[in-house]
């Protein structure tokens, strides 16, 4: 059995992308559900794979790193499978995506200062080429997802 989003689940899913830690009351005052409505839901979006799980967004420049950069690798023949199994041991590292285009990786990391960049990529080029980009500012970060018939809609106005 196939399992939709219905407009319900959206608004329960919008409130806690907001807030993770939204009460289960509070959003059901908020949509016209009981508590244990919210519960249900929620809980069959968690075992759906729906939700996938909550954690803490902390700030990289508080917590006494003063670069966050975007890194490429575009591996040497032979070093991306070297490079997928070293990858969850680098602790700079707090997102690492294999993607298609002449770059094999991308990678977001947290580093101390340039000292530490230049450590951390005289570590990455045993596997490869990279290419640094830092970063001076985010634009957008974890924008929530919304249903896709909202974004169709308000794509219809744009050139």
């Amino acid at each position: 059995m196939e399992f939709k989003l219905d407009s319900l689940h959206w608004s329960i899913l919008g409130a806690l992308q907001k807030n993770a830690r939204a009460s289960l009351t509070g959003i059901g005052r908020a949509i016209g559900l009981t508590p244990p409505a919210v519960a249900e839901r929620v809980k069959r979006m968690e075992d759906l794979g729906v939700i996938e799980g909550y954690w803490t967004s902390v700030s990289h420049t508080s917590a006494g790193y003063q670069l966050k950069a975007i890194i490429t690798l575009r591996a040497f023949m032979g070093k991306l499978k070297p490079f997928l199994e070293q990858v969850r041991s680098l602790d700079e590292v707090i997102n690492c995506y294999r993607i298609t285009g002449n770059e094999n990786i991308i990678m977001e990391v947290v580093l101390r200062d340039q000292f530490h960049l230049e450590r951390f990529i005289d570590r990455l080029i045993q596997y490869g080429e990279t290419r640094t980009h830092i970063i001076l500012s985010e634009v957008v970060s974890n924008a929530p997802i919304k249903p896709f018939w909202e974004k169709d809609s308000k794509r219809e106005g744009r050139l």
